[in-house]
């Protein structure tokens, strides 16, 4: 007999209620203020060497590329070490190695690690990554508190209660009979791939798999690493052992390639490109018979999301929305708005409105206080953006914006563009980019409208409905059902809070597992269902036999 394991405890614990961090305003004279200007201060003035890291060592492998800030694409603010394919093969033996281990923790070690995490950004990491995430991402002091620390503190908090909610769901037992589920681990490891967009989704594709006793091998953005490096040093700090998720940025064919080829592949979780996820899933299907098991695949990809007003709509609040939901973080979310909408009875109101608000917009380095956009991530998205301005300028009706500047910064101005033709290429194509596009419509044809609105481009990942005459709000929730993963009864179609409104689109704005619930933690685990019978039969004959 082995000896007892002395470390083993007997509860049923339960984690801490999760709740929602408060969203910090940054007003002048602020404690928050004062603290974060300091970083901003400091990380402008030092540049970060980033290594990769495996099985807990650092590997600096001379293989580097800049980090720039995109509001001064001439200020390095770090060096970045990419992986070679041996290192990449290294990190998926390694992590192979490890999982069995870490598996075997029970779950309320594996959560505390980021129960720890989550209070130590709440804390003392906060203004270190909300000064990261503005730099290297060009996000506002608002942008990046309510992604780089409240969501991501968020999906941490909240992920510990929906292991613990999964983990409880246990099937019913008959007399004689105890049956219990065993939620395991995939077999093999994960593979996440992270955008450059958001702090807390960079950091929750890798940690969510991990929480459920998974191991990660994860591809942080390169435009995106200045802020996932210090994201993975709080996942130190906190308690992750070495080897359960190794940090590998490199270029997607020298890590790609080898992760899909790999048969211990057993998980996909990706956010970016509807193009990028099309290769991946190629990539996995290209090597389907040489897997020990069936990939899951989990992925939010593009969109193209919409806003349509009824004529009940109130003007005022319309014209924010279309504002904020197209214009904060420069059109960078995957939720933004992109096309909108409108009544031609309101159209006169709406556009006044919304054409003075964008007049107010200060464009600038988000260093600035002032600034409410700031540049767009890199000299890639804006000369796409760059492209879209000329189709604007050639084919449709310019009314705000249309110019852009990279002479310093990847500066694209805010723009509304409105078209004639409802399936123009400005409302079909995903910009990712300031720039906004408008169909006026017949206020009579309101159902041709929501028709449109359903038929319009291949995305189903956010939308919004402007009325007051709830006969319009039913009508279109039912219409527009299978558009958007994620729909808004006036309110902007960005903003979805962890815990609040599970966030993921179909259609091909990806596999809708809704980061930020238990839906999406669930696709981490391989359930074993067990039964014991208490008193076995010892006898084969069964009842009916007798005569």
């Amino acid at each position: 007999m082995s000896a007892p394991d002395s470390s083993a405890l007997d509860g049923v614990f339960s984690p801490p209620l999760p709740r929602n961090e408060p969203v910090l305003g940054y007003a002048p004279g602020s404690a928050e203020r004062a603290a974060l200007q300091a970083e901003l201060d400091r990380q402008s003035a030092e540049v970060v060497e980033i290594p990769c890291v495996v099985g807990g060592k650092r590997y600096f492998t001379g293989q580097t590329v800049d980090v720039t800030m995109p509001c001064d694409h001439g200020h390095v603010i770090g060096k970045l070490h990419l992986a070679t394919p041996e290192l990449v093969q290294k990190s998926i033996d390694g992590l192979c190695a490890a999982q069995a281990s870490w598996a075997a923790l029970p779950w309320q070690e594996r959560a505390t690690v980021l129960l720890r995490a989550a209070d130590l950004l709440a804390g003392p990491w906060r203004q270190r990554m909300n000064a990261s995430t503005m730099l290297g991402q060009s996000k506002t002091s608002h942008q990046a508190e309510i992604d780089a620390s409240c969501e991501l503190i968020d999906f941490w908090r909240f992920n510990v209660g929906y292991a613990r909610q999964i983990l409880a769901d246990q099937p019913l037992s008959s007399d004689g009979v105890w049956n219990r589920l065993d939620h395991r681990p995939l077999e093999g490891f994960v593979f996440a791939i992270t955008p450059f967009n958001f702090t807390s989704i960079a950091l929750n594709l890798p940690t969510a798999p991990a929480l459920m006793g998974n191991v990660a091998l994860w591809k942080p953005a390169t435009t995106q690493v200045h802020s996932a490096w210090l994201g993975y040093q709080i996942l130190e700090e906190a308690g992750l052992p070495p080897g359960v998720i190794d940090f590998i940025p490199g270029h997607g064919a020298d890590v790609g390639d080898l992760v899909l080829g790999d048969p211990r592949l057993a998980g996909l979780h990706f956010t970016g490109s509807t193009r990028t996820f099309h290769h991946l899933w190629r990539g996995v299907a290209a090597n389907l018979d040489r897997y020990r098991s069936y990939p899951r695949i989990v992925g939010e990809t593009g969109g193209k999301d919409f806003l349509i007003a009824h004529a009940s709509a109130e003007v005022d609040s319309l014209a924010t929305a279309i504002v904020r939901g197209a214009f904060e973080y420069q059109g960078q979310k995957c939720s933004a708005l992109s096309r909108v909408y409108l009544p031609d009875s309101l159209w006169p109101q709406v556009q006044e409105r919304v054409l003075g608000m964008m007049a107010e917009l200060k464009q600038g380095d988000v260093r600035d206080w002032s600034s409410f956009v700031g540049a767009v991530i890199d000299r890639r998205a804006f000369e796409s953006h760059q492209g879209y301005l000329r189709c604007a300028h050639e084919s449709a009706r310019v009314l705000a914006g249309g110019e852009a500047d990279g002479s310093v910064g990847w500066f694209v101005q805010p723009t509304l563009v409105q078209v004639d033709d409802p399936q123009h290429r400005l409302m079909q194509e995903e910009i990712f980019g300031p720039i906004l596009t408008a169909w006026v419509y017949p206020e009579a044809r309101w159902d041709e409208a929501l028709a449109m609105v359903d038929s319009t481009g291949p995305y189903a990942l956010t939308g919004a409905v402007f009325a007051r005459d709830r006969h319009a709000i039913h009508q279109a929730s039912g219409a527009l059902r299978q558009a958007a993963g994620n729909f808004y009864v006036n309110d902007k179609p960005t903003g979805a809070v962890v815990g609040q409104q599970p966030f993921g689109g179909a259609r091909k704005s990806g596999t809708n597992d809704k980061a930020g619930s238990a839906l999406n933690l669930l696709r981490w685990v391989s359930p074993r269902t067990i039964k014991e019978t208490l008193v076995p039969p010892r006898d084969w004959r069964y009842p009916y036999l007798k005569t």
